[in-house]
């Protein structure tokens, strides 16, 4: 136990070191603080994408989903968020690279207008709420396994930690360290499996393994669960605040596709191993006689049957992977909230050049005179969004269920007036956007709150007992609420496309232009 406590105290050392001193690239900017100055090479850029797919929420929640319902119930986690990181790399990152965007609700600013940039700035960050909570969820189970605090001071004291440094370094903090986290991910997932291979060999139980093609087809083996985990990560991560933060921040249209290819690629080769692990999970802690409880059985295998350097490595990756997505979920949200909700804008033609950005220098101070208003309550965001987290974390401990919650209800309600804003801009109202984005949000808010269970997770939220929709419905409110806000964009655009005005995203070169040519 000495050797876990050790490495992790090392990487959570290491991990706010390179927060703090990266920090000093800020310069009191806010462009800086939120997207890297837009400067981040492709080897940043490629680590900060796959980090931000391979967090703690979708490795613990991989390795439940896998050990209780078959491979394919956890592997739908890494396949859904490398299929995300795929399709950007084809369809999106070009083209949102070079929109100069600071935080994606400015798309629907420029496209839709001012108050489709509020309802889909509100979208984003109750959606980037259970997002961060998930990830607190696994670092507090953590903290209370191998430290021996309890599961809510765990929570608190890895939202604090990543609260510290976040505020600090913004995006370059998070880049720079998502490095780090995907290093230590990969090498601790091949050795895990190596190791497990050698040691007790792979057992995959009856109708559990990846050639078992009834868990995507039959409904009572969880495929209804598993296609919708894979479409609401593979299609509602394309609209998320964090995710598309790093593509805005890549120093290139070219960067930003290559990084979303090369981290597809590495979500699978970390993710994938991860699955295969779980499925031998409980045969081999059934041998050494150990029941895993309540307890997550990752938590458990390592605790029990690995070394305890392999262990040390392992649980590295998962505190540094919550550490990655908590402080993007963090910074984007803030963002968010400060910029689009709040409507602080800054004069961005005069920030510092990519190259500028990235030679360092001193940050204005985390509230001094010499940062930015944008910035300043950007910062000052960071807390309330913290403490909301928190408290979703204590509220609902299951750490699978929050990560695909969360792309849910952004595929549900963002996703289709980006991709019809982008394609199909010669039919995209205002009203079609604003139409598609409440209907299919309050479609899948209210299909959460009938439905006895999210995701095979009992719904200990907020559940309205009900006869009509039980336990089997499961996995369809993915599918209904998404075609809900298909079909409304599709009609009201009909309805709607001779009377109001279509604005062009790319003639906007000015980044504080609303829709219809009015500027803050």
């Amino acid at each position: 136990m000495s050797v876990i406590l050790y490495g992790l105290a090392a990487t959570i050392v290491t991990m706010m070191a390179i927060g703090f001193y990266v920090a000093k690239k800020v310069k009191g900017d806010s462009i800086n603080y939120i997207v890297a100055g837009r400067g981040l090479i492709l080897p940043l850029a490629a680590a900060t994408l796959m980090a931000q797919s391979l967090d703690s929420n979708a490795t613990l929640g991989n390795t439940d989903l896998a050990a209780g319902f078959g491979f394919w119930a956890g592997a739908a986690l890494p396949v859904g968020l490398a299929l995300c990181l795929f399709l950007t790399g084809l369809f999106f990152a070009k083209p949102m690279n070079r929109l100069n965007l600071t935080t994606l609700p400015d798309f629907y600013r420029r496209k839709y207008g001012r108050t489709a940039e509020i309802v889909a700035s509100v979208i984003m960050s109750v959606a980037y709420a259970f997002l961060l909570a998930g990830n607190l969820v696994a670092g507090g189970y953590l903290f209370q396994i191998f430290v021996g605090t309890s599961f809510q001071l765990g929570v608190f004291i890895i939202a604090g930690l990543v609260l510290a440094y976040t505020v600090a370094g913004g995006l370059f903090s998070v880049a720079y360290t998502d490095v780090i986290q995907a290093g230590i991910a990969f090498v601790g997932s091949i050795a895990l499996i190596v190791y497990i291979t050698a040691n007790y060999g792979l057992t995959i139980p009856s109708g559990m393994g990846p050639t078992n093609l009834g868990q995507l087809t039959d409904p009572s083996q969880g495929a209804y669960i598993n296609l919708a985990t894979i479409v609401a990560l593979g299609l509602g991560d394309i609209v998320a605040i964090d995710f598309m933060e790093r593509v805005f921040a890549a120093d290139s249209p070219e960067t930003a596709q290559k990084a979303c290819f090369i981290g597809a690629a590495g979500t699978l080769v970390i993710g994938v191993p991860f699955s295969v692990v779980a499925l031998s999970a409980n045969p081999i802690l059934a041998s050494l006689g150990v029941e895993a409880g309540n307890q997550a059985v990752l938590y458990t295998l390592l605790q029990n049957a690995i070394p305890p350097w392999l262990a040390a490595l392992v649980l590295a990756g998962i505190v540094a992977a919550s550490f990655s997505t908590s402080d993007g979920a963090i910074l984007g949200t803030s963002a968010v909230i400060a910029r689009n909700i709040g409507n602080i804008r800054v004069d961005e033609e005069s920030t510092a050049s990519p190259a500028t950005a990235a030679d360092g220098g001193v940050d204005g101070g985390f509230f001094g005179s010499e940062s930015d208003k944008l910035l300043t309550v950007t910062r000052l965001m960071s807390v309330p969004i913290t403490l909301l987290g928190v408290f979703l974390a204590i509220r609902v401990s299951a750490t699978g269920m929050l990560l695909v919650l969360a792309f849910d209800i952004m595929l549900a309600g963002a996703f289709v007036p980006l991709v019809m804003g982008l394609y199909w801009s010669d039919i995209a109202t205002t009203p079609a956007a604003l139409g598609s984005m409440v209907a299919g949000s309050a479609t899948r808010l209210v299909l959460f709150v009938l439905v006895p269970t999210t995701y095979a997770y009992e719904n200990t939220l907020l559940y309205i007992p009900n006869d009509i929709f039980t336990a089997a419905f499961d996995g369809l409110p993915t599918f209904i609420a998404a075609a809900v806000g298909l079909v409304s964009f599709l009609v009201i655009a009909y309805v709607t496309k001779d009377d109001y005005p279509i604005y062009s995203v790319e003639k906007q070169s000015n980044p504080n232009i609303v829709a219809g040519g009015e500027e803050d």
